[in-house]
């Protein structure tokens, strides 16, 4: 049987510290959510690889270095509540169970969301809520958030999710439309929504958002 705690070390010194992820309390997390629980047996011997993993249905498990530098760029505070659409199994919203106050997970696929919900009780991470529900329209009954993640690439980002931003909050997405994406981050100040390009990343789309756009690139 492999190591997976060995393997989840190797994926921190590999793959995470090097790619400018230096928050100590997101290596921690990482580090605390066993990632081979969330994917299919056939793939838990690569749980830890840097690349994305087909999960069904469209979704997938976001390579590491991928989805530490969101959260690295997201600046998650304990306090915080945190909006996570697309999360597949759960392995996402796991992580962020260890960084904020509240996690609130989006998956419309059912068979997912099921899986999802047994993983993170199973790690008894009672301030993460799975749920269905559209993606594009992320869950206006619990806003606002401070911070909202979408855990695939998409077109552009909808509109509804920038109302469900907190003043001060920021969202994190990789927007793609060929071959490569950019992360972006957008910020709420005063009401409006600033945006800065953060990396590329090759990150697979994510199905739900062919709503029309707020912002393009």
């Amino acid at each position: 049987m492999a190591d997976f705690a060995a393997l989840r070390r190797l994926m921190l010194d590999s793959q995470i510290k090097p790619n400018k992820v230096t928050d100590v309390r997101i290596h921690d997390a990482l580090m605390a959510v066993p990632r081979e629980i969330f994917v299919p047996d056939a793939l838990k011997p690569v749980a830890y690889v840097d690349e994305d993993l087909a999960l069904g249905a469209g979704r997938y498990l976001i390579e590491p270095r991928v989805f530490a530098r969101m959260l690295q760029e997201g600046a998650i505070k304990p306090g915080d509540r945190v909006l996570d659409l697309g999360v597949g199994t759960g392995y996402t919203a796991a992580v962020l169970g260890h960084l904020a106050a509240s996690v609130t997970a989006v998956e419309p696929e059912a068979e997912l969301a099921d899986k999802a919900k047994a993983a993170i009780a199973g790690l008894g991470l009672e301030n993460v809520t799975v749920i269905g529900g559209d993606l594009a329209k992320g869950h206006a009954a619990g806003a606002p958030y401070d911070v909202i993640l979408i855990e695939a690439s998409v077109p552009a980002v909808p509109a509804d999710l920038f109302g469900q931003l907190a003043e001060g909050g920021r969202l994190v997405a990789v927007l793609r439309k060929g071959p490569m994406g950019v992360a972006m981050l957008y910020t709420k100040s005063a009401g409006a929504v600033g945006n800065r390009p953060l990396f590329d990343a090759a990150t697979p789309i994510l199905p739900g958002f062919e709503t029309p756009p707020a912002f393009v690139f």
